[in-house]
């Protein structure tokens, strides 16, 4: 954990500084939506940052995200840049990583339930009992929204990038499963943790802005299944 946050609040906070110092005008500081409170109102709007813990699982991560935000914001107020900060809900798509332990959970199920469908597994077992809620961004639509925001955006506030629609885990696994062709059997080990019970963005103001997200949850995972297969060198990474 001590690592993890290091790592990553060096890196936010060279690259901001090193913008800032060298004249750069406008920067988009890129964050995640681990960093609103464990029990934030759902959907989770831009206004509840810091308005109560962390989960305790990321927390390290989350900080370093928010400090980098809260440094955007301090240098627009004390030398007028423009700096701007998004905060993306689960993001999926073409250069995923699919290893299978270091991986999020939509490129780790594409990856188990294929190599389940190629050995002929009659099951494949999932964590947790199926029942919490995720929303997942395909990334091209983050692209379009970081290009849009950059454009016709300034605000020390960050913009919440997500579809504003969740289903959960168990849907999402028989969805993987349909999509990839596999006809086993789908498990679920209750002895595994569950997670965080929900964590829905609250888009609205990204739709007043104009923007909204536009590729359908199939679709994307059709075109992510299609990347994995067409680039098997992506499963070893």
């Amino acid at each position: 954990l001590a690592d993890f946050m290091y790592d990553n609040m060096m890196l936010e906070m060279n690259v901001i500084h090193a913008a800032w110092r060298n004249g750069c005008r406008k920067l988009e500081f890129l964050g995640s939506s681990c960093i609103y409170p464990r029990m934030a109102p759902q959907p989770m709007p831009e206004s509840c940052l810091l308005t109560s813990e962390l989960e305790k699982t990321n927390e390290a991560y989350a900080l370093a995200k928010i400090s980098g935000l809260k440094y955007c914001e301090f240098l627009n107020r004390q030398y007028g840049t423009d700096y701007i900060s998004v905060m993306p809900t689960n993001l999926y798509g073409p250069n995923d990583n699919y290893h299978p332990t270091h991986s999020h959970v939509l490129p780790a199920l594409i990856r188990r339930f294929h190599e389940a469908k190629l050995a002929g597994e009659p099951v494949v077992t999932c964590w947790g009992d199926g029942s919490p809620l995720r929303e997942f961004l395909y990334v091209d639509d983050l692209a379009e929204l970081c290009v849009f925001l950059m454009n016709s955006y300034s605000g020390n506030e960050t913009v919440n990038a997500g579809t504003g629609k969740e289903l959960t885990i168990r849907e999402l696994a028989e969805l993987v499963a349909s999509t990839v062709g596999y006809e086993g059997r789908i498990e679920w080990d209750t002895t595994k943790p569950n997670g965080t019970p929900r964590k829905l963005l609250d888009v609205s103001k990204a739709t007043r802005l104009g923007w909204t997200a536009s590729t359908p949850l199939a679709e994307g995972i059709r075109l992510a299944y299609e990347d994995f297969l067409n680039n098997p060198m992506r499963a070893e990474r």
